[in-house]
């Protein structure tokens, strides 16, 4: 049996759907029955239907019915349609993983402080923890190495409102480095460490594009021997700085920096009593 269409408008009468466009803030569109032309202010629902309020170039508003193909955008008939809700967006985080704190000012220095080994190792906190730090007040400063420590500690004076962690590399058990933070580890003062020869280690082989970092024969200079192994230039700083370039987030660093690192962060900002 034949099917009639119910639609006894000719083909070549009848209307092809227009397209749909949000209309969005700033838009600039004609209204077809009008030929009011201005930008989009506004979308409301009504009990009619939803409306789109226009602007003119002269700052005349003019609300409007959204109806099918009822504006022109760029002289081509479109259907206006209210802007899809913009998805809540998931919270920001600084490098270190932590929930960022847009537009957050920098806390006056507390009288606590973090020491870390070197340069390098100041460097590396700081790219990774120096949002989290601003914000707590923490500063960071450096030792040229860990013989001084001793001496650092009791000039500092730390006490329950100005306490002092202490980064220290290649902690383990029976190294001058062990004995030394075992001499100044009191009630304010907590000296951790991670267990690598430099904290170059401590940035994951797979973050700098290298299978593993070499093993460099004792009494040789550590990072002159792993330049030499990588076939990079003996330019240790130079290296640092290729190696620095590829920690992006805490998701580059060894766990066992991480953990020390936040330790100390919360050892120094934790509230007196």
């Amino acid at each position: 049996m034949r099917q009639y269409d119910p639609d006894l408008t000719p083909p070549w009468k009848r209307q092809r759907p227009a397209p749909e466009v949000p209309a969005e803030p700033d838009l600039v569109v004609e209204e077809v029955t009008t030929g009011f032309c201005g930008a989009v202010i506004r979308c409301e629902k009504t009990a009619q239907g939803p409306t789109v309020t226009l602007e003119d170039r002269f700052g005349k508003h003019r609300v409007f019915p959204m109806e099918p193909r009822g504006f022109l955008l760029e002289g081509r008939v479109v259907t206006l349609v209210r802007p899809r809700a913009a998805a809540p967006s998931a919270p920001q985080r600084t490098a270190s993983g932590s929930i960022a704190v847009p537009g957050a000012r920098a806390r006056v220095a507390r009288a606590g402080r973090i020491y870390v080994e070197g340069r390098h190792d100041a460097e590396l906190v700081e790219r990774v923890w120096g949002d989290d730090l601003r914000i707590e007040g923490v500063v960071v400063e450096y030792l040229e190495g860990v013989d001084d420590l001793p001496a650092i500690v009791d000039d500092f004076a730390p006490g329950p409102d100005a306490r002092l962690g202490v980064l220290v590399d290649h902690l383990v058990t029976g190294s001058k480095e062990s004995r030394i933070a075992a001499q100044v580890t009191g009630e304010h003062v907590l000296v951790l460490g991670h267990p690598y020869i430099d904290i170059w280690e401590a940035v994951k082989p797979s973050s700098v594009s290298i299978p593993a970092w070499p093993a460099v024969p004792h009494g040789q200079d550590w990072k002159k021997g792993v330049c030499r192994a990588l076939g990079w230039p003996e330019n240790t700083g130079a290296a640092w700085q290729r190696i620095l370039s590829s920690v992006h987030s805490y998701k580059d660093l060894q766990p066992e920096l991480l953990g020390r690192v936040e330790e100390l962060i919360d050892f120094v900002t934790a509230p007196q009593g």
